[in-house]
């Protein structure tokens, strides 16, 4: 399905020179206090503020809606997250903020489990960390590049999936307002290894997106908000995100 995308929606091109940063982001986060919620009202919270996430990996149904002109480079601003807790995945490594709790539930760890033959049921989190009120979320999917875009040969890196602006249409959900988007170069030891980067908004909630592609699985950190919480906590949060590391 088309997707109508301008060169015009961030002061950042979607095809800008690739920014290459180091494997280890050596970038610090200032503590802030948090008020704890109960657990029913939290867990509501926690799934309305990843729904946007997941909303991001259905087919467009809408154009993306052009950036204001207010919109803030979405790389303006990360800091140094090497003090963070590390939480290693499968195939995967992500740095989580201070004083967020792991939130994955029992049924989590059983989906993508076969007992008997039956159907495997695909995992929706590989990994998904809250702060204490539940309003911001640190979550990473993993799913099969066929499941995003229909590829003859097993995708091997991001850019197997098209161009930044291309891959806009899976990553990015239809009528979202997309900030920013920047490819991203992660040095590796047998080379280069491709991340793609988009930071938008839809309704009230703000989505830092990093994705990259390894033997034909895609992994996707997203980090979301409310719009309203984007300016006190949005370098913590964009920096979770692209702190995430395919391994």
């Amino acid at each position: 399905m088309a997707i109508l995308l301008s060169l015009s929606l961030s002061p950042h091109p979607l095809n800008p020179k690739p920014c290459l940063i180091p494997k280890t982001l050596s970038l610090s986060t200032a503590n802030s206090t948090r008020t704890t919620l109960p657990t029913g009202t939290r867990r509501h919270l926690i799934n309305k503020f990843t729904s946007l996430f997941l909303i991001s990996f259905a087919p467009l149904q809408f154009p993306l809606a052009h950036s204001s002109a207010s919109a803030k480079p979405s790389l303006s601003g990360i800091v140094n997250t090497k003090s963070w807790f590390q939480f290693f995945g499968n195939g995967f490594s992500i740095r989580i903020p201070p004083d967020f709790e792991d939130v994955m539930e029992p049924e989590d760890f059983n989906e993508g489990l076969s007992l008997y033959g039956d159907k495997v049921k695909p995992k929706t989190f590989a990994a998904r960390f809250a702060s204490s009120d539940g309003s911001e979320v640190v979550s990473v999917i993993i799913r099969s590049t066929n499941q995003l875009k229909i590829t003859f040969l097993e995708a091997q890196d991001i850019t197997d999936l098209g161009s930044l602006k291309e891959a806009a249409r899976i990553f990015v959900p239809g009528g979202a307002t997309l900030y920013s988007a920047r490819t991203i170069k992660i040095k590796e030891d047998e080379g280069f290894r491709t991340y793609y980067f988009y930071e938008f908004g839809r309704y009230d909630q703000h989505v830092a997106l990093y994705a990259a592609v390894n033997s034909g699985k895609a992994i996707i950190a997203g980090a979301t908000a409310p719009e309203s919480k984007w300016d006190e906590d949005g370098v913590k949060l964009r920096s979770a995100a692209i702190s995430m590391t395919a391994v």
